[in-house]
């Protein structure tokens, strides 16, 4: 074979058959279903002095950022990373410290719009990130011991404290002083650790922890006779792609540390197809690293991992036998194992895909590896997985939705993971519940993964690329799908733009919603059938054309007092709505205009009330709800059992109080019924309508009761009594699980 030098060379490598190439430009095999984005929205190219231009810009006006939204004088803001679209919407995304101590789970993105001014702001950590102090009564050494006891467990060899911060932890809720303790060593596989622990600074106890290793395993199969960018040095050549960033590939020869021995060759012919040739396993790593590159480059406008133009490093034949692959900020590397009995490098295109785009989710919303975001951060790497195995389209490997299909690690011959149904591997969710969370990363992923499928291709039975599917939904409601191209492109916006560190599966829909209306247009068909596949995997309803009415539920009014109901409603066509109700108590009345019931009810009962929205084109919607009038309220109750996510993830159970004057008692009782099978692990608040949060009972890791059936007392003085109070449970310790039962409020 010959090779054509012009610069760094285009080679050609010998591998098995099939032939592909990365950077062709859009796959003959992408969706029939073809939307084109809006202009406006799409990433503008900024050379990497643009780029370093506006984060100095945005560091230099952090200070203005951070008084514009109101943060803590105590709060500084840190740009990260910035995003600018064609029409000039400036997004930039910033860390945030207080009182000098990182704040985790405290990330915020700030949209700017190009005259300067603020459009909107995506907050990882919603309320105020303060804490009483910054002084922590736990020691560092203390808890490094406790972290390394948390590695041990989990079967980590050679665990050590490689690092010690305090933080302030914002990600769980309340924000605390902390201790941030990263652990070092080997997994039990051999895969490095990087275990981060946060503990309570004040009490020592758990609060989360997360592997920052993100490993997977692919399919290990080459990708036929492929061409590789390679660099001139002396008489010789070397594995390193000068057209993106310089990435090289190098030779581990068995190690599991340092960068190796960078690929050489005299003759610019690589690799043999065959494992005998040590080369082989490396041009399948290259061509993996520069098809990634390309897709996110050609169809996102991103240069590199981290959009600045910078290769990473590809790092073959790691360890003995080992039978995984894995990105890892750190090195900013890639690396591969070789397999069972090193037979068998993982060095495939979707393994590639799949873990650098982890480096990618990295370098924008730094999803948590634990929990929801640690399911959506591995669902972000098996759609874009997926999005360049379509992209590249090799006879070798086409596109498809399944997961290492062909790396038959159980010996089944089975994929990993199935894309239109994930419970086929036995393990994966295909849509959303409560204590979802609980699961393993790599099986919280379903429901998003579901969510690609069915956006890409829509749900029944189809085949696709020879590989048949059959989507089903959890509301038993078709979707219509949007086309591969445009999930792709929603769910890359969503990612870099809208997602923050702590989202999980309902903020992963608000994200793609933005995102779609950014790219394809606010109530657009494929704005609708984005909501509509997330509604397939029961994340949010389902969006219709014409007029949605919220039903306000039952209510309850005083008789001869004011009352007023804002009655909520929208419509995918433009124009104002009119309003209408039927079966209203005498003395109030409607507002054709703005939906405002209003006036003073004068008669005793009970009503049922029927509200009609109408919009301009003449499409309309009804919700019928049931209305008391009563002589006094003192008791409202929520009999709806909620599900307690496991470790973190906040439980919400909503009372609506209505028909009270003034404000809430300094007796108000608080009545709570929740089965749990271990009550320690809980720490429960009551929310006020304005936002104001009452510590309800503390998470007591001493007490390991079932149960909490009680009545709190709450001094609720300064606040309306009318409104949404919500109950708010928190599970922060892994294990045990329950419900909310019922709980009430006793004005």
């Amino acid at each position: 074979m010959s090779a054509w030098i012009v610069g760094a060379a285009l080679v050609t490598a010998t591998v098995p058959a099939g032939v592909a190439n990365a950077g062709s430009g859009p796959s003959a095999q992408s969706s029939t279903l073809s939307v084109q984005p809006l202009a406006g929205a799409l990433a503008a190219p900024l050379s990497a002095g643009e780029q370093s231009a506006l984060l100095s810009a945005a560091e230099a006006g952090a200070a203005r950022t951070a008084a514009a939204l109101q943060l803590d004088a105590r709060e500084t803001l840190k740009p990260r990373s910035v995003l600018k679209d064609a029409d000039g919407t400036v997004h930039t995304r910033y860390d945030r410290t207080f009182a000098g101590l990182p704040v985790l789970g405290g990330d915020l993105v700030v949209h700017t719009a190009p005259d300067g001014s603020i459009k909107g702001v995506d907050k990882a950590a919603r309320g105020p990130v303060a804490v009483a102090s910054t002084t922590p009564a736990k020691s560092a050494e203390a808890v490094k011991s406790f972290s390394i006891g948390r590695a041990e467990a989990a079967g980590a060899k050679e665990a050590k404290a490689d690092s010690v911060r305090s933080v302030v932890w914002a990600a769980g809720g309340t924000p605390v002083l902390a201790w941030e303790t990263v652990v070092g060593g080997f997994q039990p596989d051999g895969t490095p650790n990087e275990l981060h622990v946060i503990t309570d600074a004040t009490t020592g106890a758990k609060l989360f922890e997360r592997q920052a290793i993100e490993a997977g395993t692919g399919t290990g199969q080459f990708n036929g006779e492929v061409t590789i960018g390679t660099t001139k040095s002396g008489s010789g050549w070397t594995m390193t792609d000068a057209a993106r960033g310089n990435h090289t590939t190098s030779d581990l020869n068995g190690g599991t540390s340092g960068t190796g021995a960078l690929f050489t060759d005299a003759d610019d012919v690589w690799g043999n197809g065959k494992q005998s040739d040590r080369q082989t396993a490396g041009v399948d790593a290259a061509f993996g690293a520069q098809a990634t590159w390309d897709y996110y480059k050609n169809v996102h406008g991103r240069t590199g991992i981290k959009g600045d133009g910078v290769g990473a490093t590809s790092r073959v034949h790691y360890g003995n036998g080992y039978v995984n692959a894995f990105w890892d900020d750190s090195c900013f590397c890639m690396t591969y194992g070789d397999g069972a009995g090193n037979n068998n490098p993982l060095t495939s295109l979707d393994v590639a895909a799949h873990e650098m785009t982890h480096g990618v989710t990295s370098a924008t919303a730094g999803l948590e590896y634990s929990d929801e975001s640690g399911g959506l951060n591995e669902a972000t790497s098996d759609i874009m997985s997926a999005a360049v195995e379509f992209y590249v389209n090799s006879p070798a490997d086409p596109g498809d939705y399944l997961v290492g299909e062909k790396i038959n690690v159980r010996g089944d011959g089975k994929p990993l993971r199935y894309m239109d149904k994930p419970s086929k591997d036995g393990l994966s969710a295909n849509s959303w519940y409560p204590g979802l969370g609980s699961l393993n990363v790599h099986y919280s992923s379903g429901p998003a993964n579901h969510w690609f499928y069915l956006a890409s291709e829509g749900s029944g039975a189809k085949v696709v690329n020879g590989v048949s599917y059959d989507s089903p939904t959890a509301d038993n409601v078709p979707v219509t799908p949007i086309g591969r191209d445009a999930a792709a492109n929603i769910w890359y916006r969503a990612l870099t733009t809208y997602m923050t560190s702590t989202t999980d599966y309902a903020g992963a829909r608000t994200a793609t919603l933005k995102a779609a209306a950014d790219l394809y247009g606010m109530n657009s068909t494929t704005y609708l059938n984005t909501a509509n596949a997330w509604a397939g995997v029961a994340v949010g309803s389902r969006i219709t054309p014409g007029v949605t009415v919220v039903n306000p539920g039952t209510r309850y009014t005083v008789v001869n007092k004011a009352a007023s109901l804002q009655i909520q409603a929208s419509s995918t066509n433009p124009g104002a709505l009119s309003y209408a109700a039927t079966g209203l108590p005498a003395g109030l009345s409607i507002n054709a205009s703005t939906g405002l019931i209003s006036g003073t009810p004068t008669k005793l009962g009970t009503r049922s009330v029927t509200i009609k929205v109408t919009d301009k084109t003449g499409a309309g919607s009804t919700a019928a709800f049931t209305l008391n009038v009563v002589t006094k309220i003192t008791t409202f109750e929520n009999t709806d059992d909620v599900q307690i996510p496991d470790v973190r993830p906040a439980a919400y159970s909503d009372i609506t109080v209505s028909g009270l004057s003034g404000n809430a008692p300094k007796t108000l009782k608080v009545g709570v019924d929740i089965k749990h099978t271990y009550r320690g692990d809980l720490a429960i608040d009551l929310v006020a309508p304005d936002g104001t949060t009452y510590r309800l009972k503390d998470e007591d890791v001493m007490d390991p009761a079932h149960d909490v059936i009680t009545t709190y007392t709450v001094n609720a003085s300064g606040r309306v009594a009318n409104g949404t109070w919500r109950l708010k449970v928190q599970d922060l310790d892994v294990g045990y699980r329950g419900y909310i039962d019922s709980w009430k409020l006793t004005f």
